[in-house]
């Protein structure tokens, strides 16, 4: 446990959180506990210390630990599609929103937190719930650039979805490489350089309305 989760988790200790502080609080201390140790190495007994909270406080908000990493990957989930819609909705032009979306992904890897090995990660895939929820994420970011590049281009949905995912895994695939290289190049030129790549391959997809 970090020196600042135990220093959290003692000045919590005796306390009466409201009950969304006291959720949010056990979420903290739970992703640190998952990402370091994976889900089945971690224990409620490992989360409600790093939480600073007994286990009966620990079990009125989470039944058991799956129930936990559930709640704790539906949040991860949603940041990351959070980030890739801001990231369409932040210019008009498709250049800069390929490179937008490539640097959501780097930027989400690149979290201290670690959220993201909960989704790309995680060594629970073969629970249903978990595979169903990895499967909703990566189809919920693709949704988000398939509708873009359907009103761009004319595609059928299904064409537009099909550039879509390979995009988004391309972004994916490449930010969680750059992190495993320890981050030898920097950040964003790592993402400009995918962000090229991304770019040149689907810029020849000729546009339905081309700007005048």
């Amino acid at each position: 446990m970090s020196v600042d989760s135990a220093a959290a988790g003692s000045s919590a200790r005796g306390q009466r959180l409201p009950r969304r502080e006291r959720r949010a609080q056990l979420l903290d201390a739970a992703r640190e506990v998952f990402v370091g140790s994976g889900f089945h190495a971690a224990g409620m007994d490992d989360i409600a210390e790093a939480a600073g909270v007994s286990k009966p406080v620990l079990y009125q908000h989470f039944p058991g630990k799956l129930d936990l990493y559930l709640a704790l990957l539906d949040e991860s989930s949603q940041e990351l599609i959070e980030r890739v819609e801001t990231a369409l909705a932040s210019t008009t032009d498709n250049k800069l929103r390929v490179a937008a979306t490539v640097q959501a992904y780097f930027d989400f890897v690149d979290d201290p937190g670690g959220a993201f090995r909960l989704i790309f990660e995680s060594d629970l895939t073969n629970e249903g719930a978990v595979r169903e929820r990895v499967d909703r994420t990566n189809d919920g970011c693709a949704r988000l650039v398939s509708k873009v590049i359907a009103e761009d281009t004319g595609l059928t949905p299904d064409e537009a979805m099909l550039l879509a995912a390979g995009l988004v895994g391309l972004a994916q695939t490449a930010a969680r490489h750059w992190l495993r290289e320890d981050g030898r190049l920097p950040r964003d030129e790592a993402a400009r350089l995918v962000s090229t790549l991304g770019w040149r391959g689907i810029s020849r997809i000729p546009l339905s309305h081309p700007p005048v």
